[in-house]
C-alpha cells in the first residue's frame, strides 16, 4: 500500500513539474512578402526571417514602389513583442504590437500592427507603416514561427 502511494505521489509530482515548465518561445519568425495599393501603383514589402532580440523581433526590409521606383527603399525593422505577448499569441490570443523601421538613410517610420493566430505556429498580420503624417500604408500578410 505504501509503495502504491509513493508511486502515485511521484507521478503527481512529475505531472506538476511538467505543467510548470513554460513552452520554449520561438527565436525566429518568417513573414510572407506582401503588397498594398497606392494612388496609381503598388508597394511590395519583403523581409527575410525576423530573429528574436531583447524583447522583440528584428529584420531588414525592402519596399519596392511601382511604377514610382525612385520612392523604393530598404532598411531595418524592429517590432516590440514581450515574452508575455508571445506566449499569449502561441496560446491563441491576438496581440497588438508596435515598432519602428529605419530607412538606410536614417529616416524613421513608426510601425503598428495586430497578429491573429490561426494555430500555435502561424497566423495573420495587419501592419501599418506611417510614411508621413497623412500617409499610412496598410499591409495584410501571414507569419510562421520557425522551429528552434
Amino acid at each position: 500500500m505504501l509503495r502504491r502511494q509513493l508511486a502515485l505521489l511521484c507521478a503527481l509530482a512529475a505531472i506538476a513539474g511538467a505543467a510548470e515548465t513554460p513552452p520554449a518561445l520561438p527565436e525566429s519568425v518568417a513573414v510572407a512578402p506582401t503588397k498594398t495599393s497606392i494612388y496609381i501603383g503598388t508597394v511590395s514589402l519583403t523581409m527575410p526571417v525576423f530573429t528574436r532580440s531583447s524583447g522583440g523581433f528584428e529584420s531588414s526590409y525592402t519596399a519596392r514602389v511601382f511604377p514610382y521606383f525612385f520612392f523604393s527603399e530598404s532598411g531595418t525593422l524592429r517590432v516590440e513583442v514581450s515574452d508575455e505577448q508571445l506566449g499569449r499569441l502561441i496560446a491563441g490570443t491576438p496581440i497588438e504590437f508596435s515598432g519602428r523601421a529605419v530607412r538606410s538613410d536614417g529616416a524613421v517610420r513608426s510601425v503598428t500592427g495586430r497578429a491573429a493566430p490561426d494555430d500555435a505556429d502561424s497566423g495573420r498580420l495587419k501592419v501599418r507603416v506611417s510614411v508621413t503624417r497623412r500617409i499610412e500604408l496598410v499591409f495584410d500578410t501571414t507569419y510562421e514561427f520557425h522551429p528552434q
